[in-house]
């Protein structure tokens, strides 16, 4: 049996725990199908230890620094040292570094100094940062920003911050890591944290080891038990952990360029048990909230287009089309601009007795200057159309479309009429900060559909 691919982000195996059987720890993680490992530096030995570990061993990365507790010991003589270490093949980032004012081995003025002395020595070596934050959230958050670790990047191990740091730390452009301490069952806050970070910056880790999942607690931690801690990611987030491995993955290549990335799937890609289709990234409006304008990755699936397929390549890209629950068109843009297509493939799909949806930004009847929805009938068996607001002025400050104050009256009366030829209609609003969501909910059932929430990941 194969199992989805993972990257272990953080774990510790240069220690005595794992000095009688590396070699069987390595392969069992690699059988569950944890192929890369990142090994982590706390100080001079230790980083000195993961380059070779990672000279060694195909799957393994390192990281050198010196974590918090060893502040003191951070010396000119110390940071040229792991400046020349940096060097080394396979090193892909400067941590474990930062504050630790939880167990406080060290004075708060030398762990400042030394954490702002590896950011610098980051900078210089252009590595993304590790970073180590026990109880020390707000002078951790000051000494980046002052430093400009945004320059560089890198993660938040371990992360057990509120949703108010989160949002600091991705607002810096920084990765939050998460461990087996979200299986806890006591520890709902930190999965309260979880549900609110987007996908496309979450990573997982063993921080092996220490903090082995529930099934293991007490016990000691290795790479394999990542798996569990991305089954609660899963959980958390609504999505499977095919899902989960392929946007952590995505995640870490794209961070630390650690293991290879899939990214053949731009027109046909799978979340859950459902497909979707990207058939085109053009659009009739530029939502603010869009996160193409930040990249074109959804759920680990990278989605810019190079060309428009047509319907052979769609066709090809979907494949066998039974073993889904349902096909969407989807993707980066708006589907109904290539209304034909979506007729064509449609059509093809329910020959085969397959369930389609279409998300729409119900602009459609002003692009194509008649009123398309007949021409779905029979086709498309639901349609989520994005209202987004309650009121003209919001929509436009929001969803900036094309067609200007016409957009959102074409919008409301395109709602309105689509139950006449589509089974399942549903009007959908994103939680956008400012937008009365009530209102919006009230709107949908005067036009007498369906109302469903989007959330808006805040902290993102």
């Amino acid at each position: 049996m194969s199992h989805p691919s993972l990257v272990d982000t953080h774990a510790h195996l240069d220690g005595n725990r794992f000095a009688d059987d590396l070699d069987q720890v390595i392969q069992r993680a690699d059988d569950q199908g944890v192929h890369s490992i990142i090994t982590v530096g706390c100080d001079l030995d230790s980083s000195r230890a993961s380059v070779e570990l990672a000279r060694t061993y195909t799957g393994i990365y390192a990281t050198v620094g010196v974590h918090p507790h060893d502040a003191a010991t951070v010396t000119p003589e110390v940071l040229d040292e792991l400046a020349q270490l940096a060097t080394a093949d396979k090193v892909v980032a400067i941590g474990e570094i930062g504050l630790d004012y939880y167990r406080n081995h060290c004075p708060h003025d030398q762990q400042q100094k030394a954490f702002r002395q590896q950011i610098a020595l980051a900078r210089q070596c252009q590595l993304p940062l590790v970073i180590h934050d026990r109880d020390a959230h707000d002078d951790v958050l000051t000494i980046l920003r002052e430093e400009k670790a945004n320059e560089i990047g890198g993660v938040l191990h371990c992360f057990s911050g509120d949703s108010e740091m989160a949002k600091a730390c991705l607002d810096l452009g920084f990765y939050l890591s998460f461990t087996g301490t979200i299986t806890y069952p006591k520890n709902d806050a930190i999965r309260e944290v979880l549900k609110q970070v987007p996908t496309e910056r979450i990573l997982v880790e063993t921080d092996c080891p220490y903090l082995a999942a529930q099934p293991w607690r007490g016990k000691r931690n290795e790479p394999a038990y990542v798996v569990k801690t991305a089954e609660m990611v899963a959980e958390v987030k609504g999505l499977t952990l095919t899902d989960v491995a392929r946007i952590t993955s995505l995640n870490a290549f794209e961070l630390f360029g650690v293991g290879e990335v899939d990214q053949a799937s731009k027109i046909a890609y799978r979340i859950r048990n459902s497909l979707y289709l990207n058939i085109t990234n053009r659009c009739s409006n530029r939502c603010t909230f869009c996160a193409k304008f930040r990249d074109f990755n959804v759920k680990g699936h990278q989605l810019k287009l190079d060309h428009e397929p047509d319907f052979a390549e769609v066709v090809a890209a979907i494949g066998d089309p039974t073993g889904y629950e349902e096909v969407v068109f989807c993707g980066y843009g708006e589907p109904l601009l290539r209304l034909d297509l979506v007729k064509q493939v449609a059509s093809w799909l329910k020959e085969r007795g397959i369930q389609v949806r279409i998300n729409s930004d119900g602009q459609a009847n002003l692009v194509h200057q008649r009123n398309i929805l007949p021409e779905l009938e029979g086709l498309i068996d639901e349609i989520s159309i994005s209202l987004n607001a309650p009121n003209n002025s919001d929509y436009q400050l929001i969803c900036q479309s094309c067609f200007g104050e016409q957009g959102y009256v074409a919008l409301k009366e395109f709602i309105r009429e689509a139950p006449r030829y589509i089974p399942k209609v549903v009007a959908s609003a994103v939680t956008v900060p400012g937008i009365d969501i009530t209102a919006c909910e009230q709107l949908a059932t005067e036009l007498g559909v369906e109302f469903r929430t989007r959330i808006y990941n805040e902290v993102g």
